[in-house]
């Protein structure tokens, strides 16, 4: 049952576009454009080819520590590449790039942005931006950096400094955490999302905390067909 729910809510993301059709364009690895960028796991939906008009809902998904290095299939071991994988119909492109050590980089992952928009059929209004643990805290970097890029973030078992709360506060949010988090303790994405609330924007953050879960709250999170539906719905205001 979980499963048929997480199919339909995949498919009403692709609200606008180009119904799926077609062999299945899959999941494969990419190399990095340049020295210094980030190799990446691209997932093409089912029907992209159909039709060169249409544009596509476009999410990038950020690993947690534990899949950095060079073999960039691992990317693909939780998260957003992994419900694909067994969800091949899913109606939006996926972009998984690989931190090969340390920590994400605004500037570098604004350069894969950029080429992605160059190189895929992008709707710019659908940008979407995911990401666990250590992806989660560069989600809302990335976010707080650049809000007018995305049309709606989902961080998971992160944490950021509040000081700039406020530059989010028209961005659509939905945070995610365990309440038995002891590697990244759910007060950091709870005090976020206060602080984004009390902006008073035009859209109120959303918190999920799994009762009796640790750090892998990835797991419930991206296996809950209501994030999907709820990341479909989100368009980016251009005025934002």
């Amino acid at each position: 049952m979980k499963r048929m729910l997480i199919a339909a809510a995949l498919f009403a993301v692709a609200a606008g576009a180009a119904e799926p059709a077609g062999p299945v364009a899959g999941q494969a690895p990419h190399m990095a454009y340049r020295t210094g960028d980030y190799a990446f796991q691209m997932f093409v939906p089912r029907g992209y080819g159909d039709d060169r008009k249409t544009r596509w809902p476009l999410m990038i998904f950020l690993h947690g520590s534990g899949e950095r290095g060079t073999d960039v299939s691992v990317v693909a071991k939780w998260g957003p590449p992994a419900v694909v994988s067994r969800h091949p119909g899913t109606p939006m492109l996926i972009a998984s790039p690989q931190l090969p050590a340390g920590d994400w980089d605004v500037a570098t992952l604004d350069r894969l942005l950029a080429d992605l928009r160059r190189t895929y059929r992008v709707d710019d209004a659908r940008i979407y931006l995911t990401g666990l643990s250590l992806g989660g805290m560069a989600t809302w970097r990335w976010a707080l950096a650049h809000p007018a890029l995305f049309a709606a973030i989902a961080p998971v078992a992160a944490k950021t400094p509040t000081d700039a709360a406020c530059t989010l506060k028209d961005l659509p949010i939905w945070a995610l955490h365990g309440d038995r988090d002891e590697a990244v303790p759910v007060r950091g994405d709870f005090e976020m999302v206060e602080a984004v609330r009390a902006c008073r924007g035009n859209v109120a953050p959303r918190l999920t905390v799994y009762p009796d879960t640790d750090h892998f709250s990835w797991v419930p999170a991206y296996d809950d067909p209501a994030l999907w539906r709820w990341i479909g719905e989100q368009r980016r205001v251009s005025s934002r």
